[in-house]
């Protein structure tokens, strides 16, 4: 009987299922990482979401392990090149929620567009001003999206009702579809009214939006990330707001959060930049939540399952 130590809480279905298939399913929610490392050598799997950094060191621990299931989408958190040396299959669940993450890219593009924050805080105090919040409408727009994984996908296809114009860039070719056409960087620079960004955290994508990049673009444009806070480099993204490069953003993610992205890091002490997002009114924050929704924790232990029983298979 494969042992599978469960290290992050997730759906009641993901064990379920898995005592169901035969598995053994060990649950600690609570140990820290040394006493993790000392008993995973007993087990065949492991499920987790984003508590521990699973590096080198911890792979060379686990010497019996043959597969890591991530419930999530991104992978940034397990040292892959490891795992592959050490013939670990690794795997996420970017299929399980990704139409949340669409779901909620669109909400905040259209907040944005329609000063819905702004103007429900405004009310709420007596105040009706209509003029001031006259808002913009999709239709006409071109949108840009970068990276056309599951998630750049989930937002087109939620854009294909609004008559606007929806451009995809990645580093992997053929990726376009009815939805959105695959073009060059340059082309997106050149024409994007909206920038939303859908990609993983790589060394590629490190604070990739940063002054030169928002400086290549011809006109202002809004920016949406529902994908990693690093991704962004948070002061040349205020910089931008201040002078007009950039005309509003829809942040579900910051690069001030802790690995685990349960939380921030004390927001009183946060850095000059966190503040000014706090305070704008052409801003709109979340808490990491665009792939939180019922439905997706659902979905993604079901992912998650469906991907150990067919390794499993084929092993």
């Amino acid at each position: 009987m494969m042992k599978i130590l469960h290290l992050d809480t997730n759906h009641p279905l993901l064990i379920e299922q898995l005592d169901a298939l035969g598995f053994e399913n060990h649950e600690d929610y609570n140990s820290d990482i040394d006493c993790v490392k000392r008993k995973v050598h007993s087990y065949d799997g492991l499920v987790i979401r984003s508590r521990f950094k699973i590096d080198r060191d911890f792979l060379q621990a686990a010497e019996n392990l043959k597969f890591i299931g991530r419930v999530g989408s991104g992978l940034e958190n397990i040292d892959l090149m490891a795992a592959d040396e050490m013939g670990v299959k690794v795997f996420g669940a970017p299929e399980g929620n990704c139409n949340a993450v669409g779901e909620h890219a669109m909400g905040l593009l259209l907040n944005l567009f329609n000063n819905i924050r702004r103007s429900d805080r405004e009310v709420r105090k007596g105040v009706w001003k209509r003029e001031a919040n006259r808002g913009l409408e999709l239709e006409g727009k071109t949108i840009g999206i970068i990276g056309y994984g599951h998630t750049g996908k989930a937002f087109a296809k939620k854009l294909s009702g609004f008559d606007c114009e929806v451009l995809c860039h990645d580093i992997v070719p053929g990726l376009g579809d009815q939805f959105a056409k695959q073009v060059e960087i340059e082309d997106i620079r050149g024409k994007a009214d909206v920038l939303s960004f859908h990609v993983p955290l790589t060394k590629l994508t490190d604070r990739m939006l940063n002054k030169g990049y928002i400086e290549a673009f011809t006109k202002p444009f809004w920016f949406i990330n529902t994908a990693r806070g690093r991704n962004v480099m948070t002061s040349d993204l205020v910089d931008a707001l201040e002078n007009g490069t950039i005309l509003g953003a829809g942040l579900d993610v910051l690069e001030y959060e802790k690995l685990s992205f349960e939380n921030l890091d004390d927001i009183r002490q946060l850095p000059e930049p966190f503040q000014y997002l706090v305070k704008s009114d052409r801003v709109i924050l979340t808490p990491h939540i665009a792939g939180w929704t019922h439905e997706s924790k659902r979905k993604l232990a079901k992912v998650i399952v469906d991907k150990i029983k067919l390794h499993i298979a084929h092993d």
